[in-house]
């Protein structure tokens, strides 16, 4: 009898615990990312800036910077659309090989800006990383989920 007590009490308390843990695992696969133009930039430099912090340390650059919100401004270098229609907007000066590469946010339209090649622009998003330069090609400070900045 208490072998069966125990036992019940042992898969109640197991039911009670696998419905806890489903219902937090469900929230956080669910869980939508903040709206980058609703979070306030930790830093505001231009696009030499930070790439030359990079390239100077990138270690404490990557420390200082990483998973922060970021307020870039500098010369429109390009603009690439990939397979699926996400935008990268790609900053910086265009006699250098180094650039900010910023990955638009799906949620903003980047064809409402009428962006322009060599006019200067402010981009806001997280950064991300860096890609140092190995083959001579430049390197690129990665921003993810931009917004560009009207001004």
């Amino acid at each position: 009898m208490k072998r069966k007590k125990i036992l019940r009490n042992s898969l109640l308390l197991m039911l009670i615990l696998g419905t806890i843990v489903a219902y937090f695992a469900y929230r956080e696969y669910n869980r939508k990312s903040e709206n980058v133009d609703k979070l306030e930039a930790e830093f505001e430099l231009t696009t030499d800036e930070l790439i030359r912090e990079f390239t100077e340390n990138e270690q404490a650059a990557t420390q200082k910077y990483a998973g922060k919100v970021l307020q870039v401004e500098g010369q429109l270098k390009t603009t690439d659309v990939d397979d699926k229609g996400n935008y990268t907007v790609v900053l910086g000066n265009p006699a250098l090989p180094s650039s900010v590469r910023c990955s638009i946010d799906t949620i903003f339209s980047v064809e409402k800006n009428n962006l322009q090649i060599n006019i200067p622009i402010t981009v806001k998003g997280i950064c991300t990383g860096f890609n140092a330069d190995e083959l001579g090609i430049g390197s690129d400070v990665l921003l993810n989920r931009c917004i560009i900045i009207q001004k």
